[in-house]
């Protein structure tokens, strides 16, 4: 549309130029050669029409044709080759502002997740530490509990290893008193009083 403009405005251009030529040739002629063109030829017009003012005319025509070819259309050419370059240009960076945008946009969502899945990392790992603590803090009440059975255990069997080697050491004592009671004579009563009364000391 623009290069049209331009191919009219450049004809209107040519037709003035050529209509300033005409002009200006006719006034070169000066008015006693328009005078005496016109009683020659027995008319009263303004402009005579001789060889020289045709022949500048067909030169500036020729030179208008040499110039257009030469100079005019290749330099529209040249403007609408810059115009689709220019054209391109504004098309590629609205493009690559597009495609700016939507990277951007691309990173922002990244960046979102990134932050998400760094919250759920976190979450999740002290989930696990307060996990691992309640089964540290368990296992440890666990094995207390374990040495403290145990060591009930042991003073248990201590106790009654102890109670055992008492009555033994009773039932020795014991022996060697009926032993001697037999010796002296006493009476069945009064040994199975004395057994009696040992064992009765032992047990409190």
């Amino acid at each position: 549309m623009h290069l049209r403009g331009r191919v009219r405005l450049g004809g209107l251009l040519c037709v003035l130029a050529l209509a300033a030529l005409v002009v200006s040739a006719a006034d070169a002629a000066g008015p006693e050669s328009t005078h005496a063109a016109a009683s020659e030829h027995g008319g009263g017009g303004l402009i005579s029409l001789d060889k020289s003012l045709i022949v500048q005319a067909v030169n500036f025509v020729i030179l208008l044709l040499i110039l257009q070819r030469l100079l005019y259309k290749p330099f529209l050419a040249k403007m609408e080759e810059r115009t689709g370059a220019i054209k391109r240009s504004l098309e590629e960076a609205q493009a690559a502002r597009a495609e700016a945008a939507h990277q951007a946009e691309e990173n922002a969502t990244r960046l979102r997740q990134a932050h998400a899945e760094a919250a759920a990392i976190r979450e999740q790992a002290l989930k696990e530490a307060g996990e691992e603590q309640r089964r540290l803090v368990e296992s440890a009440r666990a094995e207390a509990q374990r040495l403290v059975e145990s060591a009930k255990a042991q003073m248990d069997a201590d106790i009654r290893r102890a109670r055992e080697e008492l009555r033994r050491e009773v039932a020795d004592l014991a022996t060697a008193v009926a032993e001697k009671l037999v010796r002296r004579s006493l009476r069945d009563e009064d040994h199975r009083r004395i057994v009696a009364d040992t064992i009765s000391r032992l047990g409190n």
